[in-house]
């Protein structure tokens, strides 16, 4: 597709901060044969390629080279082509969407799941369906771009990330043409250092993964609850001790909603009953009823010294079901709150007009987890002072928060742009990360040499000089530039 608003679309923002261009052509394979054909005409002119599938990148890892680029959209490649349920694995393309897989199994009555849960994608309103049209990122994320950016989600407390052996084999096209398979089905291997995840948050820079197997967990029944607080401090204070309590590994997900969230998903229309407007952790709880039970009980002890005025489950399923979506909603309902919000991804965050002149990003940082109360009561402290109108929610469990800033004119952005940097700083100061879960791409580049070290970074441009030396592979992204260095 050489299309100039195709092109546009796929790859370009006209509100980017960082000067996107759109791609040269857009093609479609339906295989990885037609992967190789591609790759051997980008090896042979020497042309940028840039994996697309889900679109849901907030970061740029999609985003169009200057000099031009061929993107690779995967998201034809999205079969099913094998369930062991015997083994509990499965085997599919990588333009296959998680959604999709767990609505396959449970559709097939097959009690197993694959627990990484990045986001979500369905559309659940006339609302989000005007945000869903206006906005790249909100459409269902892949296996392929899970695999890219070493995803996590609200399940990671429980499950893990990508990068815990949840994907037990990938195929990957390589920039010479030549196509493997990392690792065969088994469980486990000593062979040699772990191929599989050289391309797990390697966003495409080494390769185009086209299939994937992927290791499946039990269903286990869950219950919801829910608990409010008198500020975000001992909400976020309660959860490490939740999760070192005998009953911690029945915690599923641990969830933080502010109470300016909260006022949001009131707002945006889809609850039944108005939510308290306080701080408030999410828990879902697995296991048996009994087993439930008790974890609850202990729970509701924890949460009440930590100044908890409620613990409550949700009534039933249909409840449990909704309270979780808007949660997992929470950023649609904010902005379905704001009449004729439009939005669209910018390289570093989140970025969405909730109105003619204010726009909002999402900052995403991760520490480990007995800091994390430290970072949330510094930025929340931060941002009053600025005076800048917030609303925070968060993986609290993994020590993952996301912090959404309002501005409306050039004066305030700057104000913002402030306060993101000090964010990032704070979260590097205290042992955490500039990204928990949505990768590097362009956005986060600055951030890498101060979090990593030189070292790290050198050996990390070594592998991909060796495995890419022509630079085809989606360039410009992850790697940072270091000084006096000749980087991809």
């Amino acid at each position: 597709m050489t299309d100039p608003e195709v092109l546009r679309s796929y790859g370009y923002s006209e509100n980017s901060y960082h000067g996107s261009a759109p791609h040269a052509v857009v093609v479609k394979p339906e295989s990885t044969e037609d992967v190789v054909k591609i790759i051997g005409v980008a090896r042979k002119y020497r042309f940028p390629v840039t994996p697309y599938s889900g679109a849901t990148s907030l970061e740029g890892h999609f985003a169009g080279y200057s000099t031009g680029s061929i993107c690779l959209d995967m998201s034809g490649m999205d079969k099913i082509l094998k369930i062991n349920v015997e083994d509990a694995d499965l085997v599919c393309q990588s333009g296959a969407r998680w959604e999709d897989i767990n609505e396959t199994l449970k559709e097939q009555g097959i009690p197993l799941f694959f627990p990484l849960d990045p986001g979500p994608g369905a559309v659940r309103s006339i609302a989000l369906w005007q945000i869903f049209l206006t906005d790249p990122s909100a459409h269902p994320q892949t296996i392929g771009g899970m695999v890219g950016t070493g995803c996590s989600g609200t399940n990671a407390v429980r499950y893990g990330t990508a990068r815990s052996e949840w994907f037990l084999n990938l195929t990957v096209v390589l920039p010479n043409g030549k196509v493997i398979k990392t690792k065969r089905r088994a469980r486990k291997s000593s062979t040699g250092f772990d191929t599989t995840k050289l391309f797990i948050g390697a966003e495409g820079t080494l390769g185009i993964v086209t299939e994937a197997t992927l290791r499946l967990a039990p269903v286990i029944p869950s219950k919801v609850a829910m608990a409010q607080f008198p500020d975000v401090n001992h909400a976020v204070s309660a959860v490490q001790e939740v999760l070192t309590s005998p009953y911690g590994s029945h915690i599923q997900c641990v969830e933080l909603l502010d109470d300016h969230m909260m006022a949001a998903i009131n707002a945006g229309g889809m609850v039944s009953e108005p939510l308290p407007l306080k701080d408030s952790l999410f828990f879902k709880i697995q296991g048996a009823q009994d087993t439930v039970e008790r974890a609850a009980e202990t729970i509701k002890n924890i949460v009440a010294r930590h100044g908890s005025s409620q613990f409550r489950f949700a009534a039933t399923d249909e409840d449990a079901e909704d309270l979780w979506q808007n949660r997992k909603y929470a950023l649609m309902s904010t902005l379905s709150a704001s009449p004729g919000a439009r939005c669209w991804t910018t390289d570093v965050w989140y970025v969405v007009h909730a109105s003619a002149c204010s726009i909002t990003h999402l900052v995403i940082c991760s520490v480990p987890v007995s800091k994390l109360p430290q970072l949330v009561y510094e930025t929340k402290q931060d941002m009053a002072e600025c005076g800048l109108k917030s609303t925070i929610v968060g993986h609290v469990g993994d020590g993952n928060f996301h912090a959404f800033m309002l501005f409306r004119n050039d004066e305030e952005f700057e104000v913002v742009k402030g306060a993101v940097h000090r964010l990032v700083h704070r979260a590097l100061a205290l042992d955490g990360t500039c990204t928990g879960e949505h990768g590097v791409g362009l956005g986060k580049k600055e951030y890498l040499i101060e979090e990593l070290g030189q070292g790290t970074i050198e050996l990390m441009l070594a592998v991909k000089k060796a495995v890419d030396p022509d630079n085809i592979m989606n360039p410009g992204k992850l790697y940072p530039d270091l000084p006096g260095a000749r980087n991809p």
